[in-house]
C-alpha cells in the first residue's frame, strides 16, 4: 500500500557548523571558494570517487544537474577558541548554509529523486570539505568535518495528491515517510516495525496538510504546494529551519568545549605538561565561552517559558532533545569541577617542591651565618689570648675560618646556580624527527593518531626516553610509526623556538634519513593512524604538525 505514495522532491538546504577567524577572513570570499572548489570537484569527478558503485551512473547524471549556492551565518561572535589539537585560533562561531537544488532547470525530472540517491551528494561533498579543511591556507577556518553535513529536504507535492496527515495515514505511509525522515539512514524494505514506527516519530507539524521531521543529521518538510509559496520563506525558514543551524553550532561548540577539556585533562597527567598557569588560563577562557554558550541558550529557555509560540516552541523543545544539549552541558560542568580537583593537588604539589627547595636554601644560609658566628668567636679568642694581628696562630685561625665561609658561600651560590638550571632543564622535554626521503624523492609522513595535531600529518618522531640517546631515540621511533628501519645521513638542525610545540617547552633534534631494506614494509604502528609517502611537490599543499613544514625547508625539500 506505501508503494502507492511519493513524494516529490523540491529543494536542499545543507549546513556545516565552523569556527572562524574574522578579523583574517573574507566570509563572502570563503564562501564563494568553498562554493567553487565543490563545483569544480563535481564538474571533474570519476567513477573512482564515488563510494556506491551501485549507483554511480545516476550519480553522475545527478551532478550535472545541481544548483547550488553557499553563504556564512554568524551566530556567536567574540567568541575566542583555542583548538587545542591544532592550537588555532578562532573569534567567531557559525555556519556554512548551502542552498541546493537538483534539476533546477527540469523540475520534471524531480520526481525520479529517492532519499538513497540524495543521501550520496552531501557524503561527496563532506569528503571535499576535509581535504578542504586541512590546507594550510585555510588556518582560518576549522569546518565541524567530524558530523555528516546537515541536510533539510523538503517537498510541495505528492502523489497521490491532498492526504491528510492524520495518524492513520502516517501508519498506512510509514515506509515511504520513514525513508525522508532519516535521509542518512539505510533503505531497506525489511526493515523491522519498530525502527519504522520510530522513523515515524514527532511529526512536529500542527496542520494535517503538512509533515515536519527534524533529526540529529537530517530534517523533511511536506507542505501542500499553495502552503508552501505561502507561508515557507516567510514561516518555515524563521522558526523550523534557521533554528536548526543555530543549534547545531551550539552543539558544535559545546562539543569543542568538551573535547577541550579532555585534552587539558590529558595534559596535566603527560610528561610534556605545560605548566599550571598556562592551563588554568585556559581553563578560565573555556568557562568564558561556557558562559556565552549559557547566555545564548537562555533566550531559547525564555521564549519556551513564555510560549509565543506553540509550534516555534515544539520545535525549539524538540531540537533541544534531539542534540542532547542538557546532557553535554551537565558533562562540561562536570568535567570542569574534575579537572578544577586536578588543579588544586598540582598546586600542593608545585608548593611541596618549593617548600622542599626553600628548606634547602636555608639550610646552606644557616650554615653560612654559623660560619659568621665562627668568625665572631675567633675575634674573640684573639682577645682573650692577648694576641697580635701579625701572629702566626691569628693568621692560621683567620685563615682556616675565612676558607670555611668562602666554601660554604660558594657553596651556596652553585646550590641556587644548580637549582636554576635543572628546574630550566625539567621544562624542556626532548624529542627527535626524521626527514626521511626515498630514492624517488618521496618523503615520508605519518597521521598522527593522538593530540596535539590529531589526523595532522607529521614527520616520524617521538619523545627521547630517560638515559636514551637521541639517535637511539630515532630509529625506535620510526620502527614504532612506520615499521622501517633507517640510516642517520646527518642533523639537520635543533628547533627551539618558543610556542613550535602546543605541549610546552619542547626542542626538538631533526635528522636526515634514509630507508635500509624494502620501503614496501612500510605500515603504520603505535602513534600513527596512517603512513604515507608523498611526492616533494605536494609537500607545499599539506598542512603539516608542529613546524614540520619549516623543518622540511630546511632540509631543501620545498624548493
Amino acid at each position: 500500500m506505501s508503494d502507492l505514495l511519493q513524494f516529490v522532491y523540491k529543494e536542499e538546504f545543507w549546513y556545516v557548523s565552523a569556527f572562524i577567524d574574522g578579523v583574517n577572513i573574507n566570509t563572502e570570499a570563503k564562501s564563494k571558494e568553498i562554493e567553487d572548489i565543490v563545483k569544480s570537484k563535481f564538474k571533474n569527478l570519476e567513477e573512482k570517487d564515488i563510494y556506491r558503485q551501485d549507483l554511480k551512473n545516476n550519480i553522475l547524471e545527478l551532478i550535472k544537474h545541481i544548483s547550488i549556492k553557499c553563504n556564512w551565518v554568524k551566530s556567536l561572535s567574540n567568541f575566542l577558541y583555542n583548538d587545542e589539537n591544532s592550537e588555532k585560533r578562532f573569534n567567531t562561531l557559525g555556519y556554512f548554509q548551502f542552498e541546493v537544488e537538483h534539476y533546477k532547470e527540469d523540475p520534471s525530472r524531480k520526481k525520479s529523486l529517492k532519499p538513497l540517491l540524495i543521501q550520496q551528494i552531501p557524503i561527496l561533498v563532506l569528503n571535499i570539505l576535509k581535504e578542504y579543511n586541512y590546507k594550510s591556507e585555510n588556518e582560518g577556518i576549522h569546518l565541524d568535518t567530524e558530523s555528516p553535513i546537515y541536510v533539510f529536504v523538503t517537498s510541495n507535492k505528492t502523489e497521490p495528491e491532498d492526504i491528510v496527515w492524520n495518524p492513520s495515514n502516517i501508519e498506512k505511509y510509514k515506509k515511504v515517510i520513514a525513508n525522508w525522515t532519516e535521509i542518512y539512514s539505510g533503505q531497506w524494505e525489511d526493515y523491522s516495525e519498530t525502527l519504522f514506527n520510530k522513523r515515524i516519530e514527532n511529526n512536529l507539524s500542527n496542520r494535517l496538510s503538512e509533515l515536519h521531521f527534524l533529526r540529529r543529521n537530517s530534517g523533511f518538510i511536506y507542505m501542500a504546494e499553495e502552503n508552501y509559496e505561502k507561508f515557507f520563506e516567510s514561516y518555515m525558514m524563521e522558526y523550523v529551519i534557521f533554528p536548526t543551524p543555530k543549534l547545531r553550532a551550539v552543539f558544535f561548540a559545546l562539543r569543542s568545549i568538551n573535547e577541550s577539556l579532555d585534552l587539558l585533562f590529558l595534559k596535566t597527567q603527560t610528561q610534556a605538561f605545560q605548566g599550571v598557569k598556562i592551563i588554568e588560563q585556559k581553563i578560565r577562557n573555556l568557562r568564558l565561552l561556557r558562559g556565552m554558550i549559557q547566555t545564548t541558550l537562555s533566550v531559547i529557555y525564555n521564549e519556551l517559558d513564555y510560549n509565543r509560540r506553540q509550534h516555534y516552541s515544539s520545535v525549539l523543545k524538540h531540537l533541544l532533545a534531539e542534540f542532547e544539549i542538557g546532557n553535554i552541558v551537565e558533562r562540561i560542568n562536570q568535567k570542569f569541577s574534575s579537572i578544577y580537583d586536578v588543579m588544586q593537588d598540582l598546586y600542593h604539589r608545585k608548593n611541596d617542591e618549593n617548600q622542599e627547595r626553600t628548606e634547602s636554601g636555608l639550610n646552606l644560609l644557616n650554615l653560612l651565618f654559623g660560619a659568621g658566628i665562627l668568625a665572631d668567636l675567633a675575634g674573640v679568642i684573639v682577645i682573650s689570648l692577648n694576641l697580635q694581628k701579625g701572629n702566626l696562630f691569628t693568621s692560621i685561625l683567620n685563615g682556616s675560618i675565612a676558607i670555611v665561609i668562602i666554601g660554604i658561600l660558594i657553596a651556596t651560590i652553585g646550590y641556587y646556580l644548580n637549582n636554576r638550571l635543572q628546574m630550566k632543564k625539567a621544562d624542556i622535554r626532548k624529542t627527535v624527527d626524521a626527514v626521511i626521503e626515498d630514492n624517488a624523492g618521496n618523503v615520508i609522513l605519518i597521521k598522527r593518531k593522538y593530540p596535539p595535531f590529531q589526523d595532522y600529518y607529521a614527520l616520524p618522531g617521538g619523545f627521547i626516553e630517560k638515559g636514551e640517546s637521541a639517535i637511539r631515540a630515532l630509529v625506535r621511533e620510526v620502527k614504532e610509526e612506520t615499521n622501517l628501519d633507517v640510516k642517520i645521513l646527518h642533523k639537520i638542525g635543533l628547533y627551539t623556538e618558543e610556542g613550535r610545540d602546543p605541549r610546552g617547552k619542547v626542542h626538538s633534534t631533526v635528522y636526515k634519513c634514509s630507508v635500509i631494506g624494502d620501503i614496501t614494509k612500510m605500515r603504520s604502528g603505535d602513534d600513527s593512524k596512517n603512513v604515507l609517502l608523498l611526492p616533494k611537490s605536494q609537500l607545499k599543499e599539506i598542512e603539516l604538525a608542529f613546524d614540520h613544514k619549516k623543518i622540511l625547508e630546511d632540509a631543501n625539500l620545498l624548493n
